[in-house]
């Protein structure tokens, strides 16, 4: 099992002056590992370092997450899909997208605007969050995190926008997130402008014909599952894989059982 080095990330410039910084590791077909919110160069490295014999992995930090530059306000999912544009072109040949939560709508994007896209694997995009519904929520949590209400603005996000019961919640005994711990309140905040800006209109992506691998974890809370399921019939290409005893952590969790999915797909 390959490991990340501690050498400083790369990076490029985007189309509209951002700075994308993003790891790179391991050697064979390209792959990009898009995370979702409150991510980053982190997110995806148990499952990549799991890869890396097989294949060559991206990892890049998303627009408004370190230590990425901010982008602008408000953001839009087009702006990432430009940005994964940006560094397919700099890889120079059509590359795999693997996306997480988050991530997987910004991959489902990208595909369906024509980027060169071999084949799509996507780990439960929250597609039924999306709409105007959220800008109450998008209000709140940047009030909530001015303040310096992180642990109060987070679980804000869990209930409202991931839609987390607040009975398992309250059994987890969310409270403020340590000191050390990364503030990705501007990342957030600019996550929600896009899906703010986007619908949960799933019959749209019946027009992305590329070859898909949709994961979810069997134990993930609703409306997560059946969102999935019905991406499934919509997607003309894709496979349903779910993974027994499993929330939407398991990236994290079990990272050799879900790199062990991926690279059946991916090869």
């Amino acid at each position: 099992m390959a490991a990340f080095t501690s050498e400083p990330p790369a990076s490029f410039v985007s189309f509209d002056g951002t700075t994308i910084r993003y790891r790179r590791i391991g050697s064979g077909a390209p792959v990009i590992m898009v995370h979702g919110s409150g991510g980053g160069l982190h997110s995806w490295q148990p499952v990549a370092e799991q890869l890396a014999e097989q294949f060559e992995l991206w990892l890049p930090a998303r627009r408004g997450y370190a230590p990425s530059g901010p982008g602008s306000s408000p953001k839009h999912f087009s702006d990432e899909v430009r940005d994964l544009g940006a560094l397919i072109e700099l890889i120079g040949v059509p590359a795999h997208l693997a996306g997480m939560s988050y991530g997987a709508t910004v991959a489902l994007h990208a595909a369906a605007t024509g980027l060169p896209v071999r084949s799509l694997a996507l780990w439960e995009p929250p597609l039924y969050a999306a709409g105007a519904e959220l800008a109450p929520v998008l209000a709140r949590f940047e009030e909530l995190a001015g303040n310096g209400n992180r642990g109060r603005a987070e679980r804000l996000l869990a209930e409202k926008v991931a839609r987390v019961p607040a009975a398992m919640l309250d059994a987890a005994g969310a409270g403020e997130p340590p000191a050390e711990e990364p503030d990705d309140s501007y990342g957030w905040s600019r996550d929600l402008e896009s899906m703010i800006a986007d619908t949960t209109y799933l019959d749209r992506w019946s027009a992305v014909t590329t070859p898909t691998l949709l994961m979810r974890g069997a134990d993930t809370w609703q409306p997560m599952p059946e969102t999935v399921e019905r991406l499934a019939t919509v997607l003309p290409h894709s496979t349903l894989r779910t993974f027994p005893g499993q929330s939407h952590f398991a990236p994290s969790l079990i990272p050799a059982e879900v790199a062990a999915v991926l690279a059946g797909f991916l090869g």
